[in-house]
């Protein structure tokens, strides 16, 4: 029986080079498109001077320290990889809590406002997790979330076929939650939060690098084959269509991300 693979992001401490995964945060935060979003994510977190916030899934930090000096406040970052809450406290300066995004270790109603930014693709728990968030937020306080959903994928190949397949596998086996994003307004409904908003933000790729170099595009039809999923032939094809499409100047790769906000009424838990 194949077994499912883990993403990276699901272990980091226990990889060969934990170090490794700073490095993809590093990249991806200088992205254009992924500063563009963050900036958005801030703005509807809307942080206040004096008040406290709380970054669930938090990686390096660099976010956490964004929303300090938007606003003058103070964050808390919380991540279950020690490698990552390291990396926050030594160079970013934030304070870090090694926990489970479903069993945060706060009190109830005590931040004022709580963000998790690519998180729950990744949460063997998420509807546990979201009820955290809420729990540990003040009424009036606002909750945002955002994930890509890998079921909005789409990319150039002279097989649609097989490029349905693989970017299928992606979503619905290399990640706990590929496609959790465009549910997550359902999820805020059911745990009581009020005046939800949806945003939607496209990524689009033209460079291969851009992607390949964090995401390993190239590599998941072999992941797909090593576990089950296609053939090895059908690796083979992926990999030399993947080439062509490359050296012909036609790649193009898209996945829609999802920001979702909502706010706590007194008396929710």
């Amino acid at each position: 029986m194949p077994t499912r693979p883990h993403h990276g992001f699901t272990a980091v401490d226990q990889q060969e080079d934990p170090n490794s995964w700073v490095t993809v945060l590093d990249k991806l935060r200088a992205e254009p498109f992924y500063a563009l979003y963050k900036e958005r994510v801030l703005e509807l977190l809307a942080p206040r001077a004096g008040e406290f916030y709380l970054d669930v899934g938090a990686g390096t930090g660099d976010d956490c320290r964004a929303i300090a000096s938007y606003a003058n406040c103070g964050v808390v970052a919380a991540d279950r990889s020690l490698t990552m809450a390291t990396v926050c406290r030594v160079r970013v300066g934030i304070p870090a809590t090694v926990c489970e995004a479903q069993e945060l270790p706060f009190r109830d109603e005590v931040f004022d406002g709580v963000r998790a930014d690519r998180t729950f693709q990744h949460l063997l728990d998420p509807v546990r997790a979201l009820s955290e968030m809420v729990r540990v937020c003040k009424p009036g306080g606002r909750i945002v979330t955002v994930d890509p959903d890998y079921d909005t994928q789409v990319m150039e190949s002279p097989d649609s076929a097989l490029a349905r397949e693989v970017l299928r596998y992606r979503a619905d086996h290399m990640l706990r939650n590929g496609t959790i994003s465009h549910r997550m307004a359902g999820m805020f409904r059911d745990v009581g939060l009020h005046s939800m908003q949806v945003e939607a933000r496209t990524l689009t790729v033209r460079d291969p690098s851009a992607v390949d170099n964090v995401m390993g595009l190239r590599s998941w039809a072999r992941t797909a084959a090593a576990n089950g999923h296609i053939t090895i032939e059908d690796a083979d094809r992926w990999e030399r269509l993947f080439d062509s499409i490359v050296q012909s100047g036609k790649f193009f790769y898209s996945v829609t991300f999802f920001i979702t906000v909502g706010v706590k009424l007194q008396g929710v838990r």
